[in-house]
């Protein structure tokens, strides 16, 4: 039943003509003010809204219109801001700049602060191929997909933005990505590239690491370079039928060379000599607070090296001398609680050396 206000213009049903209401009698019975200003009771279900006197509730109805479409606008602008504010160029060209290929970083928003804060989960492209990509974490005993979708060449995107918290949800998962050009010299492979990270490396300073295509410090991994992803010989039909090359992007992860990595004697080992003739050529002019820095600084630089690349233990060389550079030392590992340390073996090293055993940090 329609319900009807005092001043609307209203048509009857039964009859030809119309009038206004002017009272309102009950539910179901208005007062209709016909021509000549005579008034009549009248029946709401004999009664029809006059909808072309009704100019005030089309402009109404248009201006609520207008709102609704200038929110949804926004809305959709807002998201194809947040859309464009996760991707970005990379700095291809910086000195320093990593060879190409497909890495995964995790970003401090503080580069400051590099243990606190946020992180950003960011995906770099640094190929000269569009990238189509599934980024899947390991939850459990399932896998989840928590991204997807295009990258252009030489660009990154923001995964996701998490906190410290979230942080160990984020150690394994699988990066999977095909890629695209016009135009090409070559086809590449399929990018499977699966990661697992220790949650020991983002509790250590050293462990961020700058880098020349994002600017900024970060825990990177190489997924895969982009040699690595070509297959050679240009006969793709070949390659998928017979399996040539397809280990290639179904490795792990390539990691890259450590400055650890040349003092490595064994397989997640290393010796490191801290005598001053060691680390540098030629020691004239150099005073005994200058040779004293140059030991420590180098020892935190192959510490945390080792630590971000996964070594199980640095054997450091400090001499007997007076036990300056043993003190620093162990004063230094009071900052790293991923470590413990004890005297090396006396029948390699004498009574000058010690050794530092990385254990990952819960």
């Amino acid at each position: 039943m329609a319900e009807f206000k005092i001043g609307d213009k209203v048509n009857f049903l039964s009859t030809t003509g119309g009038g206004k209401v002017t009272k309102i009698i009950d539910s179901r019975m208005v007062m209709v003010e016909i021509e000549g200003g005579f008034e009549i009771p009248t029946l709401n279900t004999d009664l029809v809204l006059d909808y072309r006197s009704q100019p005030a509730q089309t402009k109404q109805q248009q201006a609520v219109d207008n709102i609704q479409k200038e929110v949804l606008g926004k809305e959709l602008l807002a998201q194809e801001q947040a859309e464009a504010a996760r991707k970005g160029s990379l700095r291809r060209h910086a000195k320093g700049a990593e060879k190409e290929g497909v890495y995964m970083a995790f970003v401090p928003h503080e580069q400051q602060w590099l243990l606190t804060g946020p992180l950003d989960v960011v995906l770099v492209n640094h190929t000269p191929y569009e990238m189509l990509y599934t980024f899947t974490i390991k939850e459990e005993t399932q896998f989840v997909n928590v991204d997807y979708g295009q990258v252009d060449k030489y660009e990154k995107v923001v995964v996701e933005t998490i906190s410290r918290d979230d942080l160990e949800y984020w150690l394994n998962g699988v990066v999977q990505a095909v890629f695209t050009a016009e135009t090409s010299d070559s086809v590449l492979l399929p990018l499977n590239a699966p990661f697992s990270l220790r949650s020991g490396r983002f509790f250590n300073e050293g462990s961020y690491v700058p880098s020349g295509v994002l600017g900024e410090k970060s825990v990177m991994i190489c997924l895969s370079d982009l040699v690595a992803l070509k297959h050679g010989d240009g006969d793709f039909t070949k390659i998928m039928k017979e399996g040539i090359g397809t280990q290639a992007a179904a490795k792990t992860l390539v990691k890259q060379e450590a400055p650890i990595d040349k003092h490595k004697t064994a397989a997640g080992e290393a010796v490191v000599d801290l005598h001053i003739g060691e680390l540098v050529d030629n020691i004239l002019g150099l005073s005994s607070h200058d040779m004293f820095k140059i030991q420590t600084d180098y020892f935190k630089k192959m510490l945390d090296s080792a630590i971000a690349a996964d070594y199980n233990k640095v054997t450091f060389i400090h001499g007997v001398g007076n036990g300056v550079l043993k003190n620093a030392i162990l004063e230094e590992l009071k900052n790293y609680h991923n470590t413990e340390n004890r005297m090396a073996s006396i029948a390699k090293f004498g009574v000058g050396a010690i050794d530092i055993i990385i254990t990952e940090k819960k």
